[in-house]
């Protein structure tokens, strides 16, 4: 290193004492405060090649700070540190002129890397939204679970872009929530934001709902319609379940994303495409590619910025925040408020929620409806998640004393049933690979705060084994201390 200066702020003595002892063994020289206005004196006079700093500092929040910062000195590259883990802190601390903006707890080789790379690119260009100051309250999306983390990280990162994002997750985890955030807190806020489920359209009228048609151009055509791509001009156009779309409305997709234009069916003038593509799905894309079901060149058109949603099962810490919120809302519409009692959030946590945030979301409003007391107990969800089970495809089964055998079992045949007596498409087997493989591994990791090592020994797999499948799977791995 070549001695530069590192100003730290933060309230914690311990943080305070261990990031410091870290970068002075990396060669730097460090200033460590716990107030802001100490930090500010060191600016002032010009001290300091980096700031690291907390958001709750005993005198100012520094966020606060930050813009004072930027404009007396605009190449200081300031990182920012919080325990307040929302969408809100991250995306108003890159707004603000954070250089990297790291959730508590963090790893303090990622805070090594975030100095050395905010050194090496002093006069980076700052990523910018002119973000919308909602109230925590009114955030999109609720959860401070270590997973959701990277979530947040991303989505402030492309506030200032149009970047194609392509996200990943199983259904109920919030696909349509993060485009929407995306969408609001990005360029194109003022926009339309305009929504197609690819899944609910007939395969026949596809082409004619996202591209419009002329009057007269197939039978029932009475009149001229706009598409959805003429519908969201300007702003944001999301296309939930992507792999359902069939391959020959994938090669005009296609060829809109390369040549910016579309022609509507039944007409001969191309009509500019002015809008930012966000694409999601519950399926395995890459696999869907492997088997011949998706297009290579539209997956790698689409696939610019991956975004992988966790599961519910992969942040239960969120469950007392979500139901929360549920609860809340629906006291809006109209019904009585509601709490949930200690131990019947500790049952909530026990569920394996097939359903996802939005499973949690129907059982809370059932809750709010169904039920007279004001604080509900355990008693009332068990008899709820009973319930779940007794209406759910085949024998009610008791969680606990179920074997792994008979979970998978009945998770093939309800992926069978759900195709009403069709056969379900080619890949079933390496789809149910994949589900079983994604959990496992991902518990493992977790088991192992990150350690690849011990979780391929715990796994009894070759650690090159691991490390393809975590790519494979595109598992994101939160490494602790």
């Amino acid at each position: 290193m070549s001695g530069e200066t590192v100003l730290i702020a933060e309230d914690d003595a311990a943080i305070r004492t261990v990031v410091a002892r870290a970068l002075s063994r990396q060669g730097y020289n460090v200033q460590a405060t716990s107030i802001a206005s100490s930090l500010w004196r060191w600016i002032v006079a010009g001290e300091g090649d980096v700031v690291i700093t907390d958001v709750g500092l005993p005198d100012e929040n520094s966020l606060d700070l930050l813009p004072r910062i930027k404009q007396l000195r605009p190449d200081l590259p300031i990182i920012v540190m919080s325990a307040r883990n929302t969408l809100l802190t991250a995306v108003r601390a890159t707004e603000r002129g954070a250089f990297e903006y790291l959730p508590k707890p963090f790893d303090i080789t990622s805070l090594l890397a975030a100095v050395q790379r905010s050194l090496e690119r002093r006069n980076h260009r700052r990523l910018r939204a002119d973000t919308p100051q909602l109230p925590e309250e009114q955030l999109p999306i609720i959860g401070r679970a270590p997973a959701m983390q990277e979530i947040y990280r991303i989505i402030a990162r492309l506030t200032g872009t149009d970047l194609t994002v392509l996200i990943a997750g199983e259904s109920g985890t919030g696909k349509e929530l993060v485009a929407k955030a995306l969408h609001d807190f990005g360029k194109r806020k003022n926009g339309p934001f305009v929504a197609v489920n690819m899944a609910a359209i007939p395969r026949e009228l596809i082409e004619s709902e996202l591209f419009g048609h002329e009057k007269g151009s197939f039978t029932g055509a009475s009149a001229k319609r706009a598409g959805r791509f003429e519908q969201a001009e300007g702003g944001t156009l999301f296309l939930d379940e992507i792999g359902d779309m069939p391959l020959e409305a994938q090669t005009r997709l296609l060829r809109v994303l390369q040549q910016g234009e579309f022609i509507p069916v039944g007409g001969n003038q191309p009509v500019k495409a002015n809008v930012r593509i966000v694409a999601a799905s519950h399926r395995n894309l890459q696999q869907m590619v492997g088997q011949g079901l998706f297009r290579e060149d539209l997956f790698y058109r689409l696939n610019v910025v991956p975004l992988r949603l966790p599961a519910l099962r992969e942040r239960l810490d969120d469950i007392p925040a979500l139901a929360q919120h549920f609860l809340a809302k629906a006291n809006e519409e109209g019904l009585a408020l509601k709490t949930l009692d200690p131990d019947a959030i500790r049952r909530l946590k026990t569920h394996s929620w097939p359903g996802n945030v939005r499973e949690l979301e129907n059982l809370v409003r059932r809750l709010a409806v169904l039920y007279s007391e004001d604080v509900i107990g355990e008693s009332v969800i068990e008899a709820e998640l009973v319930e779940i089970q007794k209406t759910a495809p085949g024998d009610a089964v008791d969680p606990a004393s179920e074997s792994l055998a008979g979970a998978v079992a009945r998770h093939v045949d309800r992926y069978f049933s759900s195709y009403d007596g069709d056969l379900p498409p080619p890949g079933v087997y390496a789809r149910v690979l994949e589900d079983f493989e994604r959990p496992l591994i991902s518990r493992a990791l977790q088991a192992t705060r990150g350690n690849q090592l011990r979780a391929a020994d715990i796994l009894g797999l070759n650690r090159n084994t691991l490390r393809k499948k975590i790519r494979e799977l595109d598992i994101h791995i939160v490494r602790s201390p």
